[in-house]
């Protein structure tokens, strides 16, 4: 693709015309409070969805009759229920931006009790996703999704578009990506930023975290142990295949809709990235993009479609973020992205178009994604 020639509009760079206090002030007031009452509804909201999906796994699956209906049943339960869990996940994340209420310490701790039921390390996660928020759009300092310039891929890159090019290399690409992504990227960190050791979200002692970070770490990693206890004697009673159907694939569709989300939330080749000689916090934090996932917006709390306005005042609550975001729009101009792309149209877009970043040649910071070789 023509550099020179974008297919889609870019996001201006230059230093925007408002300032984080002028957006805060076109919010109404009210979109900043956090209502543990309400807060607290949502979170019953789901639960009880989850339990109700649970029950029918556990007690109505099991009557249908052998083969296509039964297999039909779960196929139902695995999306339906992965799909709430990623409603659940939000409102983990939302404690970790002390969004769910106006206590810390019960932010904290309902936050570690959902997030390790999803066997996320909630503390550990929360800490390098504040990060991710400080520096989002650094080339240098970014945490997740971390695009390379060309110099810097790895040997194997350049082939890159031999599989990116075809169907078949796409869709193992793709697979790859939402079935091992979460993972990796927890185990190895996988497309995270570049440390000089390994680094990895269990290790209290790796380079991730502060000192003043280490011991909360430990607690996320003893909480996951006792979720995978639980998880072994719940195997050990009812039958290991069981807690597979019942949580085991849900639990991947929940990881592969968490990468699916923020991929598509920061690889888009509208959007801009700073080295260190250009980037600031407001630039940065506007270069992502709000996604259109019709009516799923609503069981994933408007994380996808309220993405730009998350990035500029975190710790607002789910539930304020429409009415935030519509309020900001005619102040952000072309400074806000939105692409209503279908979904499934979009990642095969962008999984062929943002492969590594380069600049324009002009001698700015500047970055964008592009595919050429």
């Amino acid at each position: 693709m023509d550099m020179g020639a974008p297919a889609v509009l870019r996001q201006p760079t230059d230093k925007p015309p408002f300032t984080l206090a002028e957006l805060k002030k076109a919010i109404p007031p009210h979109c900043f409070e956090r209502s543990l009452i309400k807060s607290s509804y949502y979170l019953l909201h789901d639960l009880f969805i989850v339990a109700a999906l649970v029950y029918l796994a556990t007690a109505v699956i099991p009557a249908l009759p052998d083969g296509l209906p039964r297999l039909v049943a779960w196929t139902l339960y695995w999306v339906a229920q992965g799909c709430v869990w990623l409603g659940v996940w939000t409102i983990g994340h939302e404690c970790g931006h002390h969004a769910f209420s106006d206590y810390q310490l019960l932010d904290d701790a309902l936050g570690l009790v959902l997030h390790s039921w999803l066997l996320v390390p909630y503390f550990s996660w929360k800490y390098s996703h504040r990060r991710h928020h400080s520096n989002r759009g650094s080339l240098e300092r970014d945490e997740n999704f971390v695009p390379q310039q060309k110099a810097a891929l790895a040997w194997y890159e350049p082939y890159a578009p031999y599989i990116e090019g075809n169907a078949a290399g796409r869709v193992l690409l793709i697979a790859v990506r939402l079935i091992l992504g979460w993972p990796l990227y927890l185990t190895f960190n996988s497309h995270g930023r570049p440390y000089p050791r390994w680094a990895n979200h269990f290790n209290p002692y790796g380079p991730i975290f502060s000192n003043r970070e280490r011991v909360q770490v430990l607690v996320t990693d003893v909480s996951l142990l006792a979720v995978w206890f639980a998880l072994f004697k719940l195997a050990s009673a009812f039958g290991f295949w069981s807690v597979v159907r019942v949580y085991g694939v849900p639990l991947l569709v929940v990881n592969a809709w968490l990468v699916l989300i923020v991929y598509l939330h920061h690889a888009h080749q509208a959007l801009p990235h700073y080295d260190s000689s250009e980037w600031d916090w407001l630039r940065g934090a506007l270069a992502t993009v709000d996604r259109d996932y019709g009516v799923l917006n609503y069981f994933f709390h408007h994380i996808a479609d309220t993405h730009v306005l998350h990035h500029l005042f975190s710790a607002m609550p789910h539930y304020h973020a429409m009415e935030a975001t519509k309020a900001i729009r005619p102040l952000l101009g072309d400074y806000y992205k939105f692409d209503a792309t279908p979904i499934a149209k979009a990642l095969w877009r962008e999984t062929r178009e943002c492969v590594y970043v380069e600049s324009m040649g002009d001698g700015k910071g500047v970055f964008w994604y592009t595919n050429k070789f």
